[in-house]
C-alpha cells in the first residue's frame, strides 16, 4: 500500500555529493518533514531496491530523483530496472541531470521516466525547481495503491 500520509519519502540517486546535498537542502527547506534516502550510484541503488528486506520501504517511496551520468551503472540502466519491476514501476521517476544530450532525453522517456529536468545552474533556480517538484509530485500528484 502506498504511503499517503504527510511523511513523504524521496529516493535520491546521485553520485555528485554537492548536487545531492543541494537537492536535500532544497527539499527540506520547503518540506521539512520530508524523508530522503540518498544513494551514491546506480549499483548501490539497485542493490537497495532489489533487496527483499527493503520491499516495504520502496512501496512507501513517493518520488525517485535519478541522475543519468553515474559510473558503473548509469541512470538509464537504473531507470530500466525500476520501470520493469512490479515493486517500483508505479513510483514516479524524475530524471534530474546535467545531460544536454537529446538521446538521453529520448531514452529516458522511452524507458518510462515521468519527467526530465536539467539541473539548474544557479542556487536560486535550483531552489525554485525543487519547490515546483515538491509541490507537484508530493502534494498534488496521486499514485495508485500497490
Amino acid at each position: 500500500m502506498h504511503n499517503n500520509n504527510n511523511n513523504k519519502r524521496i529516493f535520491l540517486i546521485e553520485d555528485n555529493i554537492d548536487d545531492a546535498e543541494l537537492t536535500i537542502f532544497a527539499f527540506r527547506k520547503s518540506y521539512p518533514e520530508i524523508e530522503i534516502l540518498h544513494l551514491n550510484n546506480g549499483v548501490e541503488a539497485l542493490d537497495f531496491v532489489f533487496n527483499a528486506a527493503n520491499i516495504d520501504y520502496m512501496k512507501s517511496v513517493s518520488l525517485i530523483l535519478l541522475d543519468i551520468n553515474m559510473p558503473m551503472v548509469n541512470g538509464l540502466q537504473v531507470l530500466q530496472r525500476l520501470k520493469t519491476s512490479n515493486t517500483t514501476k508505479y513510483i514516479p521517476v524524475v530524471m534530474l541531470t546535467s545531460s544536454l544530450e537529446e538521446k538521453d532525453l529520448e531514452e529516458s522517456y522511452n524507458l518510462g521516466a515521468n519527467s526530465y529536468l536539467k539541473k539548474p545552474v544557479s542556487f536560486e533556480n535550483f531552489l525554485n525547481t525543487v519547490k515546483l517538484l515538491e509541490n507537484y509530485w508530493l502534494r498534488i500528484n496521486e499514485l495508485p495503491l500497490y
